[in-house]
């Protein structure tokens, strides 16, 4: 699939602002920013380093300003926009194309009979970014400056000047900036360009999406040097910023390098499937997307642990969305090794029989408030174990399988337990979110959901069957597994509404059981150990479909059914937006996500068993990869119609399970 924006799109400051790039390196560290090259966002940057990998994210370059004299004219190739609203210069309107090239970004730009072009890519396994700039077409020698605006920031944060002085000293081929007596020194360097330095703080940057999301709207940056160089046809010049004192300047060898480690990615998805790959080219495009998401996680006695970024730009690596997001991520892409990784990194971190919610971006211990990321560490280990039958990893994690499953019997943090009259499982407490529906603002759990979730009881269950099948693999007792796993599927037929004709959402909680239509219910169908009659797996998935089916996954509430929130319905939201108490109070209220159509799919596939039709479902999310951040998947859209898409704007959940289902849908099953 080639991914290919034409002028009409690019020349279009709304429509080119709304589509983002992003380039990552393997550690934590990304560049990200619009098609139009003006800021939007907090997060954007052409050097975001993870300088304790994969957190400690730092903006160090934030964009280069780039000025074109051809002949008797001079043309900016860049944009930027105020805090009064002015927009100046419209270097957009030179864009001829925009494109990516794996995962490279690509920009064309005209300048008269002039094309110069664009990329910028990543060094994986380290803070560099190479950005290179190349005469294509001209008929005389073309002269390029370049302003470089840097900060140094978290990323999280904003930066007001106000008289900040960094420290810049000249170097071979460049500079060396440290911000303050604590900052690492990083590096700007050119081996075909002049340097000017300067100190020159440039005031008032508008970060439209920032005013969206009600969070600070205005920034100040550094320009910290200039870069010149003089074009002839065919030439190019490759800047570098880097925490490495002497990196490797030649940009087209780190090109080189991410072509090559791009190729292999594709050559081990198609080397693991014996389809005709060619017919499903936008998964080849997910593929790369897939690795994006995988990072380094050093951890005691194993340096080469791995982990999973949740979603970019802001979230770090999570227990659950990296458990849920394994199998599609690292097996649906033929890279066993990395799930195995995974696996061994976060069985290191399990602690009272629960796995981590979160890894904090300062390095603390990590946060324990989640009753299903250790759920969903049954399925991924068993997920791999189908791909890979590898009884050695099996004989290690058990004994911590078992310790799990024993604290859940007798009890662990947050009230999370087995009820003994009736074997499901219990979770929650006052003040703490502890599901996949978390959003909190203060003191506010917006979807508490104390009780017994379904999904929850639906991946208990399936964790004790899965606990079963690997005793008897590995010659351990199983009947204690079988026997709970046996009450569990007695005691599930509480779950079913008759009058609804759906499952409940909670059973047992503060108000008694909560009717109302959420997805949750389509993994007591999806989970390869369905505990729902077929009668009532077809029609959960009926349900699904007619009421929280978008283009672009599930609901998380009914916007149209009276039985639940219905769009007059104050709980109901149908668009996500305003500061952080409306948009957290949508997150889960109505906002569509995009991982829920990977489960979906399965269920209705299992119901069903119509292959062609099951992958239908699938298509939107094709036309998607233009439409948000370019080349990947957003996490989240709008509830209502267009289901404009918001969010981060790649989403390692949504990604994974896109992938997952679609092999499912050719009857290959991780």
């Amino acid at each position: 699939m080639c991914i290919k924006l034409s002028q009409e799109i690019c020349g279009d400051l709304d429509i080119a602002a709304s589509r983002e790039w992003l380039v990552t390196n393997g550690i934590g560290g990304y560049a990200s920013g619009t098609v139009a090259g003006v800021l939007t966002r907090r997060y954007h940057g052409l050097l975001i380093a993870a300088l304790n990998p994969p957190l400690g994210r730092t903006l160090l370059l934030t964009k280069l300003d780039e000025t074109v004299g051809y002949g008797e004219q001079i043309y900016s190739l860049y944009t930027n926009r105020w805090k009064d609203g002015t927009v100046e210069p419209h270097g957009y309107h030179l864009i001829e194309d925009f494109s990516l090239d794996g995962t490279i970004p690509v920009w064309t730009y005209a300048c008269a009979d002039a094309i110069v072009e664009k990329r910028i890519c990543m060094q994986q396994g380290a803070n560099t970014t190479y950005i290179q700039y190349k005469l294509h077409r001209a008929t005389q020698p073309l002269k390029l400056s370049i302003k470089a605006l840097v900060n140094y920031r978290d990323y999280h944060g904003n930066t007001h000047g106000n008289g900040w002085r960094m420290n810049v000293e000249p170097v071979t081929k460049g500079v060396r900036i440290t911000a303050n007596l604590d900052a690492i020194p990083f590096y700007l360097l050119s081996e075909q360009a002049t340097l000017i330095t300067a100190h020159d703080w440039y005031y008032g940057f508008d970060l439209a999406v920032e005013r969206r999301r009600g969070l600070s709207d205005v920034e100040d940056h550094l320009h910290i040097a200039t870069f010149e160089a003089t074009l002839n046809l065919g030439e190019s010049i490759t800047l570098v910023a880097s925490t490495e004192e002497k990196p490797d300047l030649n940009g087209e060898t780190a090109q080189k390098l991410q072509h090559a480690h791009e190729q292999k990615l594709i050559e081990l998805w198609q080397g693991n499937y014996s389809f005709n790959t060619d017919d499903l080219a936008w998964i080849k495009q997910l593929v790369l997307a897939a690795d994006q998401f995988i990072v380094n996680r050093p951890v005691t006695d194993n340096p080469d642990g791995r982990t999973i970024i949740a979603g970019y730009h802001w979230f770090g690596d999570w227990g659950r969305d990296t458990m849920i997001s394994l199998s599609g991520l690292t097996l649906a892409t033929g890279r066993p090794e990395i799930a195995r990784s995974i696996l061994l990194t976060f069985a290191r971190y399990v602690d009272q029989g629960m796995l981590p919610n979160r890894f904090p971006d300062a390095g603390e211990q990590p946060e324990y408030n989640t009753v299903d990321a250790t759920l969903w560490y049954f399925e991924a280990i068993r997920a791999y174990y189908n791909v890979t039958e590898d009884e050695d990893l099996l004989k290690e994690l058990f004994p911590i399988l078992a310790d799990i499953i024993q604290w859940h019997c007798r009890g662990t943090r947050y009230n999370i337990h087995i009820d003994s009259a009736d074997g499901l499982l219990y979770a929650g407490e006052t003040g703490v979110q502890l599901t996949w529906m978390d959003a909190k603002v203060g003191d506010w759990v917006v979807t508490p959901r104390i009780g017994k979730p379904i999904e929850v009881n639906a991946l208990w269950y399936n964790a004790l069957r899965t606990m079963a099948k690997f005793a008897r693999q590995i010659s351990q007792p199983h009947q204690e597994y079988d026997v709970m796993a046996d009450r569990i599927l007695a005691s599930f037929s509480r779950f079913w509404n008759q009058d609804t004709g759906y499952c409940y959402d909670v059973l047992d909680g503060a108000n008694g059981h909560d009717p109302t239509l959420r997805p949750n219910q389509i993994f007591a169908v999806s989970l390869p150990d369905s505990p729902l009659t077929r009668m009532q797996q077809k029609a959960v998935v009926q349900v699904c479909q007619r009421e929280l089916l978008t283009p672009y996954g599930l609901r998380t509430a009914s916007r149209i059914s009276s039985r639940s929130l219905s769009p007059d319905h104050p709980q109901y939201k149908g668009y996500y937006g305003g500061d952080q108490l409306q948009r957290d109070g949508a997150y889960h209220q109505g906002t569509v996500w995009g991982w829920l159509l990977g489960p979906f799919v399965v269920a209705h596939l299992r119901v069903y068993g119509d292959h062609n039709q099951a992958r239908e479902f699938l298509q939107p999310m094709a036309h998607h990869l233009i439409d948000h951040g370019i080349g990947s998947l957003s996490e989240i859209f709008d509830g209502d119609a267009p289901h404009t898409p918001r969010g981060c704007i790649a989403q390692a959940w949504t990604v994974a399970e896109i992938l997952r289902a679609t092999l499912a849908t050719l009857e290959i099953g991780v």
